[in-house]
């Protein structure tokens, strides 16, 4: 797709470039991490309950969370979404994003629960009846060459954020450049995720990290 289509997609990310680094969360970040991650994965755990799915990138836990089964089997058999299914998978996946961000070194400030701080994220409201009652089960196949290159832009993004780490810690940076690009595959994630596993939106993700 172009990039006025990916512009136009129904899913917006970004992350606000932090122009001062602390060095000591940085070079801590697996340590102080710990404590949020166990709650996002307790999070997971109870919506998992209730039916989720996992995502194919960027959050650090980016398994679960979600309400994904419900959602399909209402869209396909009363063509719904409920207001309060979508209020939880955006906020969800709004904290899954902060939680994403502090890992992957873009933040220092320590993740909220509920503010959105300086990562933002947000997926237009889904028009059930709009959306086509059939599709989302098989949305998940249709979404496997995303996939297939989100994999290996991850292992980029393992490789990218251990560079930024010493970089952090020697220069007190995170190059702008490799920050742009975390950021885009990220953004590239939630818009498969919108798509695939959220279902707010029947039109195909581009590929492209703008």
């Amino acid at each position: 797709m172009t990039t006025t289509a990916a512009a136009s997609y129904p899913v917006r990310f970004d992350v606000d470039y932090p122009e001062e680094r602390n060095r000591l969360t940085a070079a801590l970040r697996v340590i102080w991490i710990i404590p949020i991650a166990i709650l996002a994965g307790l999070l997971s755990q109870g919506a998992g309950s209730f039916g989720s799915s996992g995502r194919p990138y960027f959050a650090a836990a980016g398994a679960g969370g979600v309400l994904f089964l419900p959602v399909l089997l209402m869209l396909v058999f009363r063509q719904k979404y409920p207001a309060w299914w979508f209020e939880w998978n955006l906020q969800f996946t709004r904290f899954e994003a902060r939680v994403g961000s502090y890992f992957l070194l873009l933040r220092d400030e320590y993740p909220s629960t509920d503010e959105e701080q300086s990562v933002h994220l947000d997926f237009d409201p889904p028009k059930a009846a709009a959306l086509n009652r059939w599709l989302p089960l098989v949305k998940w196949l249709l979404a496997i060459p995303h996939y297939i290159v989100l994999f290996f832009l991850g292992i980029a993004v393992i490789v990218v954020t251990i560079i930024a780490w010493f970089a952090i810690l020697f220069t007190g940076q995170y190059p702008r450049g490799m920050f742009t690009f975390v950021v885009g595959v990220g953004r590239w994630g939630y818009r498969v995720s919108a798509y695939a596993f959220l279902l707010t939106t029947d039109q195909y993700p581009p590929f492209s990290l703008d």
